[in-house]
C-alpha cells in the first residue's frame, strides 16, 4: 500500500506509516451531513469501543473541508478522526471515485467504500458500493476474527 498523508480532524496529519502498529479501518463516505454518511458514521461510533477492543483505529474520509469536517464531528460526537481529502489524491489513491447516478443526472463522486489494512501497511480487505445496513456489524467481524 502506498503511503499518503492528508490533514484531518483535531489539527492532526494522518500518516498512513506514522500511524500506530494496529489494524486501521479507512471509510470513504461521499459526504458530511447527508442521511446515508450520518447513518453510516453514526455506526462506526456506536461500536467504536469495539474496534478499539478489536485492535483498529476507524477514520472517515471525505472530500468535504476540515471546517465540514469539525462540525460533523462534533454534532454526532464521533470518537473517531475525518480525514479530508478536497484534492481527492487519497480517493485516487483507493479509486474510490466513480460517476454516479443522482437524480437522474451523471455526477462524479465518492463511492462509499471501506478498507482495512494491517498494522504492516498491507491492505488485506475491502468493501466496494457500500449499502450502509449492516455494514459495519460486517467489517467489526472481520476486524474481530483478524
Amino acid at each position: 500500500m502506498a503511503d499518503f498523508s492528508a490533514a484531518m480532524t483535531g489539527g492532526q496529519t494522518f500518516r498512513l506509516s506514522g500511524r500506530p502498529a494496529r489494524t486501521t479501518v479507512l471509510y470513504f463516505y461521499p459526504k458530511d451531513n447527508t442521511p446515508g454518511c450520518t447513518t453510516e458514521s453514526l455506526a462506526f461510533r456506536d461500536l467504536h469501543e469495539q474496534f478499539k477492543a478489536a485492535g483498529a483505529e476507524v477514520y472517515g474520509i471525505s472530500r468535504d473541508s476540515l471546517r465540514s469536517h469539525e462540525g460533523f464531528k462534533s454534532k454526532l460526537e464521533l470518537p473517531f478522526e475525518l480525514i479530508s481529502d478536497p484534492d481527492e489524491a487519497v480517493c485516487q489513491t483507493f479509486g474510490v471515485m466513480k460517476m454516479k447516478k443522482m437524480y437522474g443526472k451523471e455526477v462524479r463522486g465518492v463511492e462509499r467504500s471501506t478498507f482495512v489494512i494491517d498494522a504492516d501497511g498491507r491492505l488485506v480487505k475491502e468493501w466496494r458500493g457500500v449499502k450502509v445496513p449492516g455494514h459495519v456489524d460486517e467489517v467489526l467481524e472481520f476486524v474481530a476474527r483478524r
